[in-house]
């Protein structure tokens, strides 16, 4: 046999092996942003959360440029004008131009971090032309949602953590692997919304202050009794994207998650429809139709694979 066949088909072998082993793994980092050991932002999917992923990288840049310099004046101070080589110390009590320069330097630092900043603030606050408008209450210790849009009828439902003894048993029910229902992040039910559509999202409470963060939209809004705060976002990627409760509020703070499932628009017609009569159905049913979309992206990446290694 061709030695150059039989490399062929040992490829082929390991790409399949390696895509299989890493489909559950490599879909919930891709649907999540979220990674082992991971440093950072989790991935961004909203223009919101771009912006604030580049802010973050430039004003990182501008304290890295302050401090070497800083550093710098600082080891400069210490071998030059120390003891040993300047035994006579300078009696120099005025300097025009340093007063100068370590006065107008700082403005103009603060001066240009401050305009994306006003630039990034506004752009979180003012909310656009919205699709939809979604009604979040924080609870201790749990997420409610209501679908205040005609047309969705009267849908609201509460979103409670699976706790870590259920997560086995919620997998197999759902028929996905113990990875996609992460410890300390997964819900009994997800909030669903359409793909590429801008949501409204107001955000109050029943008790205590909470806080609705969801890391990959950029999304970050106090819930207070009483009061009705609003946010927006526009997510471009279908996935299960997770958020937490940010403003400590009570014994269980750290275990009241947000998981926001983004979906086609055919799948969430799909499911609005049914979730009017049964939640729990209309769920099994974007399930379903989830992991067929799925099997369908891998089986697709499997013959993509053995058709390279021919």
């Amino acid at each position: 046999m061709d030695v150059k066949a039989v490399f062929k088909r040992l490829m082929t072998i390991a790409g399949l092996a390696a895509t299989i082993a890493g489909v559950s793994t490599a879909a919930l980092a891709a649907e999540s942003g979220m990674k082992e050991w991971q440093l950072g932002f989790q991935k961004s999917v909203t223009g919101v959360m771009d912006d604030i992923t580049w802010f973050n990288h430039f004003t990182l840049i501008i304290i890295t440029i302050v401090t070497v310099m800083v550093l710098v004046l600082l080891l400069i101070c210490i071998f030059r004008f120390g003891v040993k080589s300047n035994p006579v110390p300078s009696r120099t009590s005025h300097n025009t131009m340093i007063e100068v320069v370590w006065t107008i330097a700082p403005i103009l630092i603060l001066v240009v971090i401050a305009i994306p900043s006003f630039r990034l603030l506004y752009k979180q606050l003012d909310i656009p032309e919205y699709d939809m408008t979604i009604k979040a209450t924080g609870y201790q210790w749990y997420w409610g949602y209501e679908y205040t849009d005609e047309g969705m009828g009267e849908l609201s439902f509460d979103s409670l953590m699976i706790q870590n003894d259920e997560r086995q048993a919620v997998a197999e029910a759902r028929g996905v692997s113990l990875a996609e229902v992460p410890r300390l992040l997964a819900v009994d039910y997800d909030l669903v919304i359409p793909v590429d559509t801008t949501v409204r999202m107001q955000v109050t409470s029943e008790d205590v202050i909470h806080s609705f963060a969801m890391p990959s939209f950029g999304v970050k809004v106090d819930a207070i009794p009483g009061r009705l705060n609003e946010t927006w976002f526009h997510a471009r990627e279908e996935g299960v994207y997770y958020g937490q409760c940010s403003e400590l509020c009570g014994k269980d703070h750290a275990f009241m998650p947000i998981a926001i499932r983004v979906v086609n628009s055919g799948q969430f017609e799909a499911w609005a429809a049914a979730a009017q009569d049964d939640l729990d159905t209309a769920n099994e049913q974007l399930l379903a139709s989830i992991a067929a979309d799925k099997k369908l992206a891998v089986n697709g990446t499997l013959e993509e694979i053995s058709v390279a290694a021919k």
